[in-house]
């Protein structure tokens, strides 16, 4: 084999490669099996014509298309092995020669990986975190807790107030016509929970039950529904009747209700703070991780980014984000008939971070490579074991769903951001305005 790999602009260049001859008989002879399966030649069973036979009434040549398509994955894969570049697209190819009894010459326009050239990723100075919790932040969480234990009680003889919930019937129109949707009966809707169109709950704030409400409001530019958009519709409501919540007295009983681990409102209060404290300390570290890897990305220099790559990005997202939404039960249609959106709608949100997340991948196998970070069959195995945990499946089938480089590149990656995030100093956001000011004077002067 011998290649030749020749850059043309940031990430593309040509790759010219051969393929030898012994190379192009195998192919001949895969391609001659093939074809004569389906020749019917006068004096020969069908698929039985001799090779010398199918040479003299058609030609050798006959066989090189068929030859080529089987011979050149192989070929191409040990020609860019041969280069050492790392394709990022499916390569644009074309004939250059294919002579008989010579290697035949091919050139491949090819985009490849971009070269990533690292800055400072050690040692990263970060804003340090807030992990306190104060005891309003208890008292909010418990009282949202209570939120939740409340129970409805009828209100008799007086107008709804915010954080009731009424009973209504209602009915749509717009242009004094009804529209899909616009109608309900016996509807239960928490006033202030801002589910309906705005300006829709405030206006039955105040009526008492049986009473009858003209509701007028206009949709919003954006409602999911793009026939209704910025339109002004009246509803035509009847309260049949208004629940007014009944909070718990916050006492220990209260407490054992919401968590029978506890016995006292006190020890619900501590074992609040407990959790509120661990997810503080996840919040902290995710934003530490986050803020040091992103200036270790943009410290590093990456001239180009190409295009298929940031596709591939989006794709993927694409394809775990309504993976998610089937967990839930919403296939794709469904997804975009209730969000008023389509997969291109989609693509484009998530094409705003596609750069950047490219970006990051790249410096941190950059970071892999520089660190010569490399995985042991321990870390593997405990991988494996991990992931086979989390999703509740066998080791095997893991192993089965994701081959050992897969897995060792991404435990490497988890590598080279423990390498950016432990190295990582927090400083206040007062040192850090102090080091600036002095720092700005020092240019000043």
């Amino acid at each position: 084999m011998t290649a030749k790999w020749e850059k043309k602009g940031a990430n593309d260049g040509k790759l010219t490669f051969e393929i030898s001859t012994d190379k192009i008989h195998e192919g001949l002879d895969k391609a001659f099996q093939k074809t004569r399966k389906k020749l019917s030649v006068p004096g020969f069973r069908k698929g039985r014509v001799p090779r010398q036979i199918f040479n003299q009434m058609y030609g050798e040549e006959a066989l090189y298309e068929d030859a080529l398509n089987i011979v050149l994955p192989d070929a191409y894969e040990a020609a860019i092995a041969e280069a050492k570049i790392e394709p990022v697209d499916q390569p644009k190819i074309d004939v250059d020669s294919m002579e008989k009894g010579k290697p035949w010459v091919l050139k491949a326009v090819v985009t490849v990986k971009p070269d990533v050239k690292l800055g400072d990723y050690k040692g990263l100075t970060v804003a340090k975190q807030g992990h306190r919790v104060t005891s309003k932040e208890v008292d909010a969480d418990i009282e949202k807790k209570r939120e939740q234990q409340a129970e409805l009680v009828l209100k008799e003889d007086k107008p709804a107030e915010k954080g009731d919930t009424v009973t209504i019937d209602f009915e749509g129109s717009v242009d004094g016509k009804p529209f899909d949707g616009g109608k309900a009966d016996n509807y239960d809707l928490e006033l202030g929970s801002n589910s309906f169109i705005p300006g829709f709950e405030e206006q039955l704030v105040g009526h008492k039950s049986d009473e009858k409400v003209d509701v007028k409001v206009t949709f919003p530019d954006d409602y999911n529904a793009k026939d209704l958009q910025g339109k002004a519709a009246d509803f035509a409501v009847t309260i049949h009747e208004i629940k007014t919540k009944e909070l718990p007295d916050l006492d220990d009983e209260f407490a054992k209700d919401v968590d029978e681990e506890v016995d006292s409102l006190e020890e619900l209060k501590a074992k609040t703070h407990d959790e509120l404290k661990a997810k503080n300390d996840e919040a902290a570290s995710q934003a530490k991780e986050d803020e040091a890897i992103q200036k270790a990305v943009d410290n590093a220099e990456i001239k180009e980014v190409p295009q298929s790559m940031m596709d591939e990005d989006v794709q993927r997202q694409l394809d775990q984000y309504l993976a998610n939404m089937q967990q839930q039960g919403i296939d794709p249609k469904t997804y975009y008939k209730i969000t008023g959106t389509s997969e291109d709608d989609l693509k484009k949100q998530l094409a705003d971070g596609a750069e950047n997340r490219v970006k990051t991948n790249l410096v941190l196998e950059a970071i892999v490579d520089a660190e010569k970070i490399v995985p042991t069959e321990d870390e593997v195995a405990a991988e494996v074991k991990d992931l086979a945990s989390q999703y509740g499946m066998e080791e095997s089938a893991i192993k089965k769903a994701l081959s050992e480089d897969m897995l060792k590149h991404d435990i490497a990656v988890k590598k080279a951001v423990s390498v950016i995030t432990d190295s990582a100093v927090e400083e206040s956001k007062a040192k850090a305005a102090k080091k600036a000011d002095k720092a700005s004077d020092a240019e000043t002067k």
